[in-house]
């Protein structure tokens, strides 16, 4: 109540100078720069258009405190995105707070990798991949299409189908994620996932999509799961009740992006296939930041295209680390082949 009052007081305070009931009409934040970077240090300033006397003045981002020195604030936030710069300060005894919307980007342009192909090994080239995951030496696969998707145990040494589980034909299988002895599943569009025991594939239970769009990428940390939705966001799942906890945005030091596809966890970086590209992002697990860009031009030239090749839609897609071997694994929607491949630093 008291800071209800505090804001209607402001308000009233406003109108009774001849001004207007919204304080942002006398008041603007105005920054140095257009282009943030995280840990850039900007100029920062409070227009006062009517030269109002305030005091206490403060500015925050994600509730963080971002102290004024020489006329300037750090932007050291651990996460990047879309934000909401807000300034707070009081007009006589009255609490006011004006907001600025601000895109913060990543430090540094990220760097460019290559790859060397390991291995190749069969693969189906009827499978629409979407998914792939190691788990105790064996490749598990979630293939796409909505009278298609499966759910899949595979040896990715020959390329044989163990158990394959068919979908409902409304859906279309999306990501899939292994932790704590279950497999996690997503649907593009259907608005919901499935929990599997990882021991015999039996369905656990069904969850539900909250505020994220679609589904599309899984991978985990070992004690929370990333869901990419076709947005700029990849969320926060928690492992029990599949509730969404937050989320980060992936950008790079130029833009904000949003083709996070099919996802891979490996030592705090998400792997993560550009949709539709023949390339992955390493994507900085706690920040958002885009620190790598892997490009994997002409792997698709040695797939041999087969009945079910759809040159628009047979794209690269589908990354599983294998942690014993410390290679990365990936093929594409309806290719014949698998890859183990090295990912390299480009000189």
């Amino acid at each position: 109540m008291g800071k209800l009052f505090s804001i209607t007081g402001a308000l009233l305070f406003f109108l009774g100078c001849g001004g207007s009931a919204d304080p942002s009409k006398h008041f603007s934040i105005q920054l140095e720069n257009k282009a943030l970077q995280q840990n850039q240090q900007v100029g920062i300033a409070l227009k006062n258009k009517k030269d109002i006397e305030i005091s206490d003045l403060h500015y925050y981002i994600d509730d963080k405190e971002l102290p004024v020195e020489n006329g300037k604030i750090t932007l050291d936030l651990p996460t990047l995105g879309n934000k909401i710069l807000v300034a707070k300060f009081n007009v006589e005894e009255h609490a006011v707070e004006i907001k600025k919307n601000i895109r913060l980007l990543a430090a540094s342009a990220p760097k460019v990798y290559t790859y060397e192909i390991i291995a190749s090994y069969p693969h189906d080239p009827g499978a629409y991949t979407q998914g792939l995951e190691f788990y105790k030496d064996t490749l598990y696969e979630s293939t796409g299409k909505k009278g298609f998707s499966t759910l899949r145990k595979v040896d990715y040494e020959t390329g044989e189908v163990l158990t394959n589980i068919p979908m409902n034909n409304s859906v279309f299988g999306e990501g899939i994620t292994i932790m704590n002895e279950k497999l996690y599943q997503l649907t593009w569009q259907s608005g919901l996932g499935y929990v599997y025991d990882i021991s015999n594939l039996e369905k656990i239970k069904d969850f539900f999509y909250d505020k994220s769009r679609e589904g599309w990428g899984l991978c985990n940390d070992g004690e929370k799961i990333f869901k990419s939705d076709g947005t700029e966001k990849i969320w926060f799942l928690d492992p029990e009740t599949l509730q969404e906890q937050g989320y980060i945005e992936t950008v790079t030091n130029k833009s904000i992006f949003n083709r996070a596809n099919e996802l891979e966890y490996v030592d705090g970086k998400i792997y993560a296939n550009v949709y539709q590209k023949e390339s992955m992002m390493i994507i900085d697990a706690t920040s958002g930041a885009i620190e790598g860009v892997i490009n994997f031009g002409g792997l698709k030239n040695k797939v041999k295209k087969g009945p079910e090749w759809d040159e628009g839609n047979s794209v690269l897609n589908g990354v599983a680390f294998h942690p014993e071997r410390k290679t990365f694994f990936v093929t594409g929607k309806n290719w014949d082949k698998l890859f183990e491949v090295k990912i390299l630093k480009k000189n």
